[in-house]
């Protein structure tokens, strides 16, 4: 059974890959690809562009650092298209630019080298300009400017970019890819612990992500203008109310009219949809950061660098895992639910509340969700298919970790955020997601099980 449910989920993953918008489309190589200058989507607006965002549906948008990490003021960033230019911006103070577009479609984006300043320079041949950005209908599509330190040869030649060791990027991209399978873990084991106790796939477990983000968001701003801590707890508490109440009013229905697990999915892939659709409606197109904790500087460690946000986000995603892992083996709603992971009808017969079990599961996951939701807008942007993004990689580390195992997903999720990463060291970052895909395949062939699967008898 477990094998044919393997296949499922499998054929699930390549039609999420086929989904147009599925996975983000970027220009260049992630902004987390070396430790020494990237250039990130912004997260806020440009000071000198003359038509406010909420005025465009679509924009191109930046921000550009040097080699120390400081943002550099002052740079002319052109965007064409078929090179007819489009619009112009500036840099403020804080390195970010942002340009409205007429439209969806292909455009570049470029700035001019001799307006950097002295010693850096872009990291490749042509580096200065960024071609083939794919801008999307309502989309604020981030551009990346790779920049490095220059150095004039002492023939008198151009400068030539020399940026960080292999080494260096390695550890810097080993802390990035924690972070982020960190923030996976977290959202992978509510889709883990539904599994294993309903046997449904839940395509709907990437909204309550973007659930959670957006009333975030939305608890943070004015007019309540709550502090992001407190609206990230009652962000959990509605998103957990959410899959409580979708489990008391759609799935323990159709559980007790003995309803097919394919019929439940097609219900799932509903539901994401209505949800998604509401949030579009009263959050929008456009992607936002959060007022709070927005910009911060990095700490230097030496080898490595990273925000005070982001140590946060890591260890407080690890301690909550701790949490799960602790409830599952210590508590008697974390025993019930490992009973009816591993066999429905012998817990019942035991005397556990079998409902009630998979009600406390969806308030779990949904949740573990939702606050994976606002770790992931603090670390990136929030939006309304950032949950729908993630999903492919949720599902991903649920396979690679073993179906229905939360430790499994735990593991799953680690190894598929370090892989993603690591990949930006010779590949796109637009790829990432392939090549964690392709890891999860080749450890299958080994391992059809998973990391922490069961093998079973099939037939």
């Amino acid at each position: 059974m477990r094998a044919r449910v393997t296949s499922l989920f499998a054929a699930l993953l390549l039609t999420v890959m086929l989904v147009p918008g599925a996975a983000a489309v970027g220009a260049s190589h992630s902004p987390s690809t070396t430790a020494a200058t990237v250039a990130v989507p912004s997260q806020g607006d440009s000071a000198e562009t003359t038509t406010e965002p909420e005025e465009a549906a679509e924009s191109l948008r930046g921000s550009i650092r040097g080699p120390d990490r400081q943002p550099i003021p002052g740079l002319t960033v052109t965007v064409t298209q078929d090179g007819t230019e489009v619009g112009t911006a500036t840099t403020d103070d804080r390195g970010q630019w942002e340009v409205p577009l007429p439209g969806p479609g292909t455009y570049s984006a470029s700035l001019d080298p001799a307006e950097l300043p002295e010693g850096v320079a872009p990291r490749t041949e042509g580096g200065e300009t960024v071609t083939g950005v794919i801008v999307r209908p309502g989309a604020n599509q981030g551009v990346i400017f790779q920049l490095a330190a220059s150095g004039e040869g002492d023939d008198g030649s151009a400068p030539v970019a020399s940026g960080p060791s292999f080494v260096d990027r390695f550890l810097q991209l080993t802390v990035e890819g924690i972070k982020f399978g960190a923030i996976i873990a977290i959202t992978a084991v509510g889709l883990s612990l539904v599994f294993g106790t309903t046997r449904l796939i839940n395509f709907a477990h990437g909204e309550f992500v973007t659930f959670g983000a957006v009333m975030a968001f939305f608890l943070s701003v004015s007019p309540l203008n709550l502090p992001l801590i407190v609206a990230a707890v009652l962000a959990m508490v509605l998103t957990a109310l959410l899959a409580g109440v979708l489990d008391l009013a759609v799935w323990r229905p159709m559980r007790r009219q003995s309803a097919g697990l394919i019929q439940q999915f097609i219900v799932a892939i509903g539901l994401a949809l209505v949800i998604r659709h509401v949030l579009l409606v009263f959050f929008g197109s456009r992607r936002r950061g959060y007022d709070q904790y927005n910009v911060q500087q990095a700490l230097d460690f030496g080898l490595f660098r990273i925000t005070p946000r982001d140590i946060a986000v890591t260890l407080v995603a690890f301690a909550i895992m701790g949490l799960v892992a602790f409830m599952l083996q210590r508590t008697r709603i974390g025993k019930a639910m490992r009973a009816v992971n591993d066999n429905e009808d012998l817990a019942s017969a035991s005397g556990i509340n079998v409902e009630r079990v998979v009600l406390m599961v969806w308030v779990l996951g949904g949740a573990l969700a939702g606050l994976g939701g606002v770790m992931l807008g603090l670390t990136q942007t929030v939006f309304t298919d950032m949950g729908f993004q993630l999903l492919l990689l949720m599902f991903a580390a649920v396979i690679l970790g073993g179906l229905g195992s939360a430790y499994g997903a735990m593991i799953g999720a680690l190894v598929i955020g370090l892989i993603a990463q690591y990949s930006t060291l010779w590949f796109p970052s637009s790829l990432q997601n392939m090549w964690a895909l392709l890891v999860m395949i080749l450890v299958l062939l080994f391992r059809p099980q998973g990391i922490l699967g069961r093998r079973e008898r099939v037939g």
